[in-house]
């Protein structure tokens, strides 16, 4: 291998890892597009029916996140990740099938949603626990910008290759596509060799809620992880407001089709790839917490543009396409930061509980926002919705504002183990 090439690119294991993500990541972005077309134009779903369905689809976060981190700290990560993938490939798959049939209704896609939920709380405790195993704590910086790399090209491509696809062979069919992936980021997860450290048995019996109560206790006791929670679970709750009716105000009011869809969110995701490759200039330059705070307030002027577009469509295109720019490129600044924090600072043998306990509360604000965005949708309209859910953004950047977050200047030193590791209880 290139002698000029290091860190992680000669780490096999983390190489395959990064490879199953990609793929997943890629079909994922093609959902992003493919499963609410497919309520719009298919269904002819209603604004308070999209909303439904952006809150079962994300509601597991809220329901099951907590209990969901305590089985994760138990079990053994890799084996949980490929049966929860295989489990997701099943269900979008599904949706083609029931489609072909005849069958596919809103509720049918209320519950391939609310499952693939159930699974996806899963798969990113577990996979945002597995990183610390798999890597030095030093290179966690390095794998999420690659992971966020990753991430960031599949949002420039997938919406678009998913707006042609939805245009030639429907958008159920186009969802198969992201069955396929989750099938291959499975055999790739299959092909890393690692074995997970040895956890200490024990015949202790086990108080879920004392364990849950630990990695709760880990983010409300950290002066950095609390503002951090606070910030994000706020953005989550407006950002879903404006998605739950996102795209049926694009298709229904301003009347743009699924291609022009997919170029404004594959033209717009250059920014992520962008802010995705300047995270480490732009970090060491402004510190940690200067660049947390500046991509948070970032992310919020994105939105504006929704509400505000007006005009004829290659206009419209221009103003779409720019907010989604703006927003796209604070995101992976702002998680990649925020998550190597998150991962560097908590002891590993409470990961699993503290990324539930962090999607708890930023993930849990999601289905409240979606509902909330159907009703509003329905009660003041579709861009009235969308400039709440713009302006009330804001307030999320308060909570990093006036924290210690906003004066770190590099990671704080990792909190040391207080505790003996927690035994595996079942395997995988």
């Amino acid at each position: 291998m290139n002698k000029r090439l290091g860190g992680l690119w000669q780490h096999p294991n983390f190489l395959k890892f990064w490879a199953g993500e990609t793929v997943s990541v890629f079909g994922s972005q093609i959902t992003l597009l493919a499963l609410p077309l497919t309520a719009v134009l298919m269904l002819g779903a209603t604004p308070l029916q999209m909303g439904i369905l952006g809150a079962v689809e994300v509601a597991p976060f809220l329901f099951i996140s907590l209990f969901a981190g305590v089985w994760v700290d138990r079990w053994r990560l890799r084996p949980l990740m490929i049966m929860v993938d295989i489990g997701r490939a099943i269900l979008l798959g599904s949706i083609p099938a029931v489609y072909a049939l005849g069958w596919l209704s809103i509720e049918y896609l209320y519950v391939v949603a609310v499952l693939t939920g159930v699974f996806t709380v899963f798969f990113d405790v577990a996979y945002q626990s597995y990183l610390p195993v798999l890597v030095e704590r030093d290179k966690l910086v390095e794998g999420n910008g690659k992971l966020e790399v990753s991430r960031s090209v599949a949002q420039i491509a997938g919406p678009g290759l998913a707006g042609t696809l939805v245009q030639l062979v429907s958008a159920p069919v186009t969802l198969a596509l992201d069955a396929i992936s989750f099938a291959f980021s499975a055999l790739f997860l299959g092909l890393i060799k690692h074995t997970e450290p040895a956890r200490a048995a024990t015949q202790a019996k086990h108080n879920i809620w004392r364990e849950i109560g630990e990695g709760m206790g880990v983010v409300f006791g950290s002066r950095y992880l609390r503002p951090i929670a606070a910030c994000t679970g706020i953005g989550n709750l407006f950002g879903n407001i404006g998605s739950a009716v996102y795209t049926i105000y694009l298709v229904r009011e301003l009347h743009l089709d699924a291609v022009v869809l997919g170029l404004i969110f594959g033209l717009g995701s250059i920014g992520a790839l962008l802010g995705a490759l300047m995270n480490g200039w732009l970090t060491d330059r402004l510190g940690l917490g200067p660049t947390i705070l500046l991509t948070a307030v970032v992310f919020c002027i994105g939105p504006l543009a929704t509400p505000l577009a007006n005009g004829p469509v290659p206009v419209l295109m221009l103003i779409l396409t720019a907010g989604y720019f703006i927003t796209s490129w604070s995101s992976p600044i702002y998680n990649i930061n925020q998550l190597s924090l998150r991962q560097a600072i908590t002891p590993r043998r409470l990961l699993g509980r503290m990324n539930a306990s962090m999607r708890f509360l930023v993930w849990g604000t999601m289905p409240v926002g979606s509902l909330l965005g159907g009703l509003l949708g329905e009660l003041i309209g579709l861009r009235a919705t969308l400039l709440v859910a713009a302006l009330g953004g804001f307030l999320s950047v308060l909570p990093i504002l006036f924290s210690p977050v906003r004066t770190l200047q590099k990671q704080p030193d990792p909190i040391e183990e207080e505790a003996p590791p927690q035994p595996i209880v079942t395997t995988l």
